[in-house]
């Protein structure tokens, strides 16, 4: 692939480590929450169901890539890398029609407004799927590759996060900490940039800047009459 410009042996292992702390991070976050009762998985349509393993293939190929990258089996990383961008699309159109199909059964969370539910789920679900489609153009340059992909991941931690933080008391704001936490993601990243590259890659300060753009963009979009009257006409309002 590309040129291995971070000292592969322990770049490597840091993405890797990236990679499994996401996937542990994303999947407690939904656990704990059906195992405390706020939801009953049984009950759950079966697009939720299709959703959630999408996004758990998503998850197992995170960790599967660097693990193969350090084994030196690039052949099967480049060829799982195709079905990465497959499962990504389907991520992408899934993600969207749960949050269209959650406004019409009025199934979204009773703290966020149908405006902001949908600017939310369209929103982040195309962001991933445009930094997928960078990461995967990028391909050949493994340092920007390698932040991208993790970038993508890191733009949908909402859920996650939605399902951890006391969301009811954070009605109107809770983009703040949202993005506070997604910044502070990526920081880590930075701080790997600092010691392994002596500066902080261009690729990292871009999912920074976008992390950013992508909470300001759902705020205001919520705001704007055509996506006020869009849910409103979904939630059947």
């Amino acid at each position: 692939m590309a040129t291995m410009a971070e000292g592969a042996p322990r770049a490597t292992r840091f993405w890797q480590r990236m990679a499994i702390g996401l996937a542990v991070f994303i999947i407690f976050g939904f656990l704990q929450f059906a195992l405390r009762g706020f939801v009953d998985p049984a009950r759950a349509p079966w697009w939720v169901h299709l959703h959630g393993v999408a996004m758990l293939g998503w998850l197992g190929l995170l960790v599967a890539q660097p693990t193969l990258e350090a084994r030196g089996n690039l052949d099967l990383h480049r060829r799982l890398g195709w079905v990465g961008a497959g499962l990504a699309t389907a991520i992408v159109i899934l993600g969207i029609y749960v949050g269209l199909a959650s406004l019409v059964l009025h199934r979204f969370p009773p703290f966020f407004t149908p405006p902001y539910f949908l600017a939310l789920t369209v929103v982040e679900a195309l962001t991933f799927g445009l930094v997928v489609m960078a990461a995967i153009r990028k391909r050949r340059d493994t340092e920007w590759h390698r932040r991208l992909m993790i970038g993508a991941t890191i733009v949908i931690l909402e859920p996650a996060l939605g399902r951890l933080l006391p969301m009811p008391l954070m009605i109107g704001w809770s983009d703040i900490p949202v993005g506070l936490i997604q910044l502070g993601v990526v920081g880590i990243i930075a701080l790997h940039d600092r010691r392994t590259l002596g500066r902080v890659h261009p690729a990292t300060k871009a999912i920074a800047l976008l992390v950013i753009a992508v909470r300001i963009t759902i705020y205001l979009a919520a705001l704007a009459p055509p996506v006020i009257a869009l849910a409103s006409k979904l939630a059947g309002g």
